[in-house]
């Protein structure tokens, strides 16, 4: 299995807060290449098509037909209560057919950092979400975590949905 040695920064920053940050983990199998897996994925104006649309979410950067490390994405999003606010996040590390990842650089969270693993074999992908994400302003925060996890959890069970819709049907 392919290994990702995460950057020495967010290491040591998950080290020393260990009590903090939180980690959502989700996989999907796609019976579908591993090209047409990644040519779909690569594209960042595809994220808007996977995303609820309850989410108000506007993609508001020029973008490229396909991601390259150092892209920066301007959103904006509608989490909570329709209130907009503004998210930019980074593409900072890419291996083509393998994986991406994408770090906020503003927005709601203190910390967000989404790794995009892509699996082939020979029936199609299994393609794996890792996010480490925390909230701002703990301990007071703490009390939205219930929240913004049960949140979390409708956003990616939609996105499971559209790339069934999208691929496994």
């Amino acid at each position: 299995m392919m290994k990702i040695i995460k950057p020495i920064m967010l290491k040591l920053y998950l080290n020393i807060n260990k009590d903090k940050y939180m980690i959502l983990a989700k996989e999907q199998f796609i019976k579908a290449s591993i090209e047409e897996v990644w040519d779909f994925f690569s594209n960042p104006k595809n994220l808007k098509i996977i995303t609820p649309p309850y989410l108000g979410f506007d993609i508001i950067s020029n973008l490229p037909e396909k991601m390259y490390e150092g892209l920066i994405i301007e959103y904006r999003v509608k989490p909570f209560l329709g209130i907009p606010l503004k998210w930019i996040s980074e593409i900072t590390h890419i291996k083509k057919f393998e994986y991406f990842i994408d770090e906020q650089k503003i927005g709601p969270y203190k910390l967000w950092h989404h790794t995009h693993l892509f699996l082939p074999n020979n029936n199609g992908v299994l393609m794996k979400d890792i996010v480490y994400y925390e909230l701002p302003f703990s301990p007071f925060s703490d009390f939205f975590l219930f929240l913004v996890k049960e949140k979390l959890k409708d956003i990616f069970d939609y996105r499971f949905t559209r790339i069934e819709e999208i691929f496994n049907q």
